[in-house]
Protein backbone atom coordinates (compact mmCIF):
# COMPACT_ATOMS: atom_id res chain seq x y z
CA UNK A 1 0.00 0.00 0.00
CA UNK A 2 1.18 3.52 -0.30
CA UNK A 3 -0.15 6.87 1.06
CA UNK A 4 -0.82 9.89 -1.35
CA UNK A 5 -0.21 13.18 0.56
CA UNK A 6 -1.66 16.21 0.22
CA UNK A 7 1.40 17.75 -0.79
CA UNK A 8 1.77 15.22 -4.05
CA UNK A 9 -1.67 15.96 -4.59
CA UNK A 10 -1.89 19.72 -4.96
CA UNK A 11 1.34 19.27 -6.93
CA UNK A 12 -0.73 16.93 -9.32
CA UNK A 13 -3.87 18.70 -9.69
CA UNK A 14 -2.09 22.16 -10.70
CA UNK A 15 0.00 19.92 -13.42
CA UNK A 16 -3.34 17.82 -14.46
CA UNK A 17 -5.59 21.51 -14.27
CA UNK A 18 -2.72 23.30 -17.12
CA UNK A 19 -3.32 20.62 -19.34
CA UNK A 20 -6.75 19.99 -19.06
CA UNK A 21 -7.07 24.04 -19.30
CA UNK A 22 -5.03 23.71 -22.83
CA UNK A 23 -6.32 20.51 -24.21
CA UNK A 24 -9.68 20.77 -23.48
CA UNK A 25 -11.36 23.15 -21.31
CA UNK A 26 -14.30 21.29 -20.28
CA UNK A 27 -17.65 22.83 -19.81
CA UNK A 28 -18.38 21.14 -16.49
CA UNK A 29 -16.56 19.13 -14.09
CA UNK A 30 -18.42 15.83 -13.26
CA UNK A 31 -16.81 14.13 -9.90
CA UNK A 32 -17.69 10.23 -9.15
CA UNK A 33 -18.50 10.41 -5.45
CA UNK A 34 -17.13 9.99 -3.67
CA UNK A 35 -13.18 9.21 -4.66
CA UNK A 36 -13.85 11.99 -7.14
CA UNK A 37 -14.79 14.50 -4.82
CA UNK A 38 -11.76 16.45 -3.67
CA UNK A 39 -9.97 16.05 -7.05
CA UNK A 40 -13.32 17.91 -8.72
CA UNK A 41 -13.35 20.59 -6.64
CA UNK A 42 -9.61 21.07 -6.98
CA UNK A 43 -9.84 21.58 -11.10
CA UNK A 44 -12.82 23.50 -10.75
CA UNK A 45 -11.00 25.86 -8.54
CA UNK A 46 -7.85 25.42 -10.90
CA UNK A 47 -10.20 25.58 -13.86
CA UNK A 48 -12.22 28.65 -13.17
CA UNK A 49 -15.22 26.38 -13.61
CA UNK A 50 -18.53 26.50 -11.17
CA UNK A 51 -20.38 23.79 -13.13
CA UNK A 52 -18.84 21.23 -10.82
CA UNK A 53 -21.80 18.08 -10.69
CA UNK A 54 -21.85 14.86 -9.16
CA UNK A 55 -22.92 11.52 -9.63
CA UNK A 56 -22.92 8.35 -7.71
CA UNK A 57 -20.94 4.80 -8.55
CA UNK A 58 -20.21 2.08 -6.05
CA UNK A 59 -18.19 -0.48 -7.18
CA UNK A 60 -16.28 -1.44 -3.71
CA UNK A 61 -16.74 -1.20 0.22
CA UNK A 62 -13.74 -0.71 1.43
CA UNK A 63 -11.19 -2.56 -0.49
CA UNK A 64 -13.59 -5.62 -1.35
CA UNK A 65 -15.03 -5.27 -5.57
CA UNK A 66 -18.74 -5.58 -5.09
CA UNK A 67 -20.14 -8.07 -8.34
CA UNK A 68 -22.39 -5.55 -9.29
CA UNK A 69 -21.76 -1.69 -10.03
CA UNK A 70 -24.50 1.27 -8.84
CA UNK A 71 -24.84 4.46 -10.71
CA UNK A 72 -27.11 6.90 -9.56
CA UNK A 73 -27.56 10.37 -8.52
CA UNK A 74 -26.82 11.53 -12.22
CA UNK A 75 -27.12 15.40 -12.99
CA UNK A 76 -29.11 16.79 -16.00
CA UNK A 77 -26.26 17.36 -18.51
CA UNK A 78 -28.76 18.51 -21.34
CA UNK A 79 -27.39 22.11 -21.77
CA UNK A 80 -23.63 20.69 -22.02
CA UNK A 81 -21.01 18.88 -24.66
CA UNK A 82 -18.21 18.71 -22.95
CA UNK A 83 -17.56 17.15 -19.71
CA UNK A 84 -14.83 15.88 -17.63
CA UNK A 85 -15.35 12.66 -15.69
CA UNK A 86 -13.47 13.11 -12.67
CA UNK A 87 -12.38 10.16 -10.17
CA UNK A 88 -9.46 9.16 -8.00
CA UNK A 89 -8.12 6.33 -9.43
CA UNK A 90 -9.27 3.79 -12.57
CA UNK A 91 -8.54 0.55 -11.23
CA UNK A 92 -10.27 -2.52 -13.62
CA UNK A 93 -11.81 0.38 -14.88
CA UNK A 94 -15.47 -1.91 -15.22
CA UNK A 95 -17.11 1.40 -13.02
CA UNK A 96 -15.73 3.67 -15.99
CA UNK A 97 -17.48 2.17 -18.64
CA UNK A 98 -20.32 1.93 -17.24
CA UNK A 99 -20.42 5.83 -16.04
CA UNK A 100 -19.74 6.71 -19.39
CA UNK A 101 -22.41 3.88 -20.85
CA UNK A 102 -24.72 5.40 -18.78
CA UNK A 103 -23.95 9.08 -19.42
CA UNK A 104 -23.65 8.26 -23.33
CA UNK A 105 -27.03 6.53 -23.37
CA UNK A 106 -28.72 9.76 -21.37
CA UNK A 107 -27.22 12.14 -23.46
CA UNK A 108 -25.16 10.89 -26.96
CA UNK A 109 -24.19 14.21 -27.94
CA UNK A 110 -21.78 14.36 -24.91
CA UNK A 111 -17.72 14.93 -25.63
CA UNK A 112 -16.61 12.58 -22.20
CA UNK A 113 -13.00 13.15 -21.73
CA UNK A 114 -11.62 11.21 -17.60
CA UNK A 115 -9.34 12.45 -15.02
CA UNK A 116 -7.85 10.12 -12.29
CA UNK A 117 -4.84 10.86 -10.22
CA UNK A 118 -3.89 7.10 -10.79
CA UNK A 119 -4.74 4.44 -12.88
CA UNK A 120 -3.77 1.12 -13.95
CA UNK A 121 -2.41 0.41 -17.37
CA UNK A 122 -4.27 -3.14 -17.31
CA UNK A 123 -7.71 -1.03 -16.96
CA UNK A 124 -10.65 -1.30 -19.59
CA UNK A 125 -9.88 2.22 -20.30
CA UNK A 126 -7.63 4.73 -19.62
CA UNK A 127 -8.26 8.07 -18.42
CA UNK A 128 -7.18 10.83 -21.07
CA UNK A 129 -5.52 13.25 -17.95
CA UNK A 130 -3.84 11.51 -15.36
CA UNK A 131 -0.67 11.69 -13.12
CA UNK A 132 0.80 8.58 -11.97
CA UNK A 133 0.03 4.83 -12.77
CA UNK A 134 -0.44 2.76 -9.31
CA UNK A 135 1.19 -0.22 -8.73
CA UNK A 136 -0.11 -0.94 -5.00
CA UNK A 137 -3.30 -0.51 -3.05
CA UNK A 138 -3.34 3.60 -2.80
CA UNK A 139 -4.72 4.95 0.62
CA UNK A 140 -5.52 9.14 -0.29
CA UNK A 141 -4.88 11.36 2.28
CA UNK A 142 -8.86 12.37 2.23
CA UNK A 143 -9.78 8.43 3.12
CA UNK A 144 -10.37 9.13 6.80
CA UNK A 145 -11.41 6.15 9.12
CA UNK A 146 -12.99 6.48 12.44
Amino acid sequence: MIFYSYDEFAIDAKKMAKQIKDEFDPEVILAVARGGLTLGHSLAVALNNRNLFTLNSIHYEDTNKLDTIQIFNVPDLSKYTKILLVDDIIDSGESMVEIKRELLKRYPNLDIKIATVFYKEKALLLPEFKVKEAHDWVEFFWDIHI
